[in-house]
């Protein structure tokens, strides 16, 4: 094959691949603007299925601005003067009833203090302090030890309780504010109500502030 030919036949490649190149690009981002906002709905239908889990009473959870602009301010402001470092604040909203009365929040929080990885949760508190509900929205802890955080048994040990703050024990609860450790997880057991705590002191902070 003469030089000539051999250039041409590099050319038309080089063609072809940018053609097919173009036409892959355009694909994949017709693909993204149909799928897009799909996987965001089934992302909110199950933030909001976490919610209402939590907060069982509430018709609905509102967005609020000055409620957004606290949970910007968290962590500076709130957590860690009040001991909670490496935890964050991630949302918060209002849980209202079906007439729009103010019922209480949810509160979602996540924690780098777990065993393997951040530990991410939502949990839903009365204007009282009562804590409506738990929910474990990301657990990467040690299948059969810290994994059993997600577990039934363990969450609801904080449900319908009205504490300033959750402590854990090994020796087994006697009060309210008082959690059982998961059996050779206490370090996930203690990084979930350490969250917790967070999201109750956070909303009690609301509550100083008249919010």
């Amino acid at each position: 094959m003469s030089n000539e030919n051999k250039k041409n036949t590099i050319l038309k490649d080089t063609l072809v691949l940018v053609v097919i190149t173009v036409i892959a690009g355009f694909l994949l981002g017709l693909v993204y603007e149909v799928t897009a906002p799909i996987i965001a709905q089934a992302r909110l239908e199950e933030k909001l299925a976490a919610y209402k889990s939590v907060f069982s009473e509430a018709a609905e959870f509102v967005e609020d601005e000055d409620l957004n602009a606290q949970v910007a301010t968290a962590t500076d402001n709130i957590l860690i003067p009040n001991g909670y470092k490496n935890i964050t604040i991630d949302e918060a909203r209002i849980a209202v009833d079906a007439s729009g009365n103010k019922l209480g929040y949810i509160v979602t929080v996540s924690t780098k203090n777990g065993y393997k990885d951040v530990i991410t949760l939502s949990i839903g508190l009365g204007l009282e302090g009562d804590l409506k509900g738990l929910e474990i929205i990301y657990l990467n802890e040690t299948a059969g030890l810290g994994q059993k955080a997600s577990e039934k048994a363990f969450k609801e040990q904080f449900v319908n309780k009205t504490v300033d703050k959750f402590e854990v024990t090994k020796s087994g609860a006697t009060a309210d504010n008082q959690i059982d450790a998961i059996s050779g997880a206490t370090i996930t057991s203690s990084a979930v109500a350490g969250a917790v705590n967070s999201g109750i002191c956070f909303v009690a902070n609301l509550a100083q502030a008249g919010n």
